[in-house]
C-alpha cells in the first residue's frame, strides 16, 4: 500500500513539474496590423525607425551603399530596398551586423508604403 502511494505521490509530482516546464512561458507580443488599418505617419513613426537604426550608415553625407534615408524623398524613393534590406530579400540583412528588426516594426513601414508612402 505504501510503496502505491509513493508511485501515485510521484507521478502527480512528476506530472505537475512536467506541465510548469513545458507551459507556455512566452511574452505576451503585441499583434501585428496585417491589415494596415492604422495610417501610419512617416514623420512620428517612419523617420524615428529609420534614425534610431539607419541613419549613422545611410545619411546625406554618409550614404552607405548609396542609400541616403535622412530625408522623406530619399526614403520614399528607395522604400522597397528599406524593406527589402530589413528582411533579408534579395539584399544584405540591415541594420548590418543584425539583428533583424522586429516583425512589428518592418510591418510598420511596410503598412507606410501600402498604404502610398504618404509626407505626413
Amino acid at each position: 500500500m505504501k510503496a502505491t502511494f509513493l508511485f501515485v505521490v510521484s507521478l502527480i509530482t512528476f506530472s505537475s513539474c512536467s506541465l510548469a516546464l513545458f507551459s507556455c512561458t512566452r511574452e505576451k507580443v503585441t499583434p501585428i496590423d496585417q491589415q494596415c488599418n492604422t495610417t501610419i505617419s512617416f514623420a512620428n513613426e517612419v523617420m524615428p525607425i529609420l534614425q534610431a537604426n539607419c541613419i549613422s550608415c545611410h545619411d546625406q553625407g554618409n550614404a552607405s551603399g548609396g542609400y541616403d534615408l535622412s530625408n522623406y524623398t530619399a526614403v520614399a524613393a528607395n522604400a522597397n530596398a528599406v524593406v527589402g534590406s530589413m528582411k533579408a530579400n534579395s539584399y544584405q540583412l540591415m541594420p548590418l551586423g543584425g539583428p533583424a528588426l522586429p516583425d512589428s516594426t518592418i510591418q510598420k513601414i511596410k503598412c507606410w508604403i501600402e498604404q502610398g508612402k504618404l509626407d505626413n
